[in-house]
């Protein structure tokens, strides 16, 4: 497969690239290009003539599938790309995170929020608990451990639900001629034969 990559840019930058494309490096101003990046991997710099520009490499929300053909039939997938290098005029803000979080096209607007599962929230205590026995059992331990810490637990909570139930008043009895018997379902008169 490629290596391929979405370039982003502002319209006066694109027009020069168009410019440059099509007349050919020796007979335009701006016969050069470069693209730099600082330590963090993330921004950088992009050069076009002499004039510079501040440049973002950003995470695409999804996976976007690249293709090109030879005769106008057949499509061959060359890559997946899933990082956009954004680049902006000197004075617009830098995009937050490291996430783009629109796709590249106009239905994929703020497609992180409209399109995909939030992250769910993790309760600290019992990612520590599974973390906990999952090294207990790398270690050697044995899932009785883990079971009896489980129906220890288990017991607790039907010690609380009991003593919650004992608390609550007792339920009128009902008027009807059946207060002795157990209430019965349409089940319990099927013919066992």
């Amino acid at each position: 497969m490629e290596e391929q990559f979405i370039l982003r840019v502002p319209p006066s930058v694109a027009e020069r690239i168009e410019r440059l494309l099509n007349e050919g490096a020796s007979s335009s101003e701006d016969a050069s290009l470069d693209l730099s990046f600082a330590e963090d991997g993330r921004t950088g710099t992009f050069m076009i003539g002499n004039d510079s520009f501040p440049a973002s490499l950003l995470d695409l929300p999804s996976i976007v599938e690249s293709y090109k053909t030879y005769d106008d039939n057949v499509l061959i997938k060359t890559a997946d790309i899933g990082q956009i290098i954004m680049i902006r005029e000197e004075g617009d803000p830098a995009p937050e995170g490291a996430e783009f979080k629109h796709g590249l096209t106009p239905p994929m607007r703020d497609a992180r929020k409209r399109r995909f599962r939030r992250e769910p929230d993790l309760n600290p205590e019992l990612v520590q608990r599974v973390e906990k026995d999952l090294l207990n059992i790398l270690s050697g331990g044995t899932a009785e451990d883990i079971l009896s810490e489980s129906s220890r637990v288990e017991r607790a909570k039907s010690a609380a639900v009991a003593a919650a139930a004992a608390r609550r008043p007792a339920a009128p009895e009902s008027a009807g001629g059946n207060a002795g018997e157990p209430e019965r379902s349409d089940s319990d008169d099927s013919d066992d034969s």
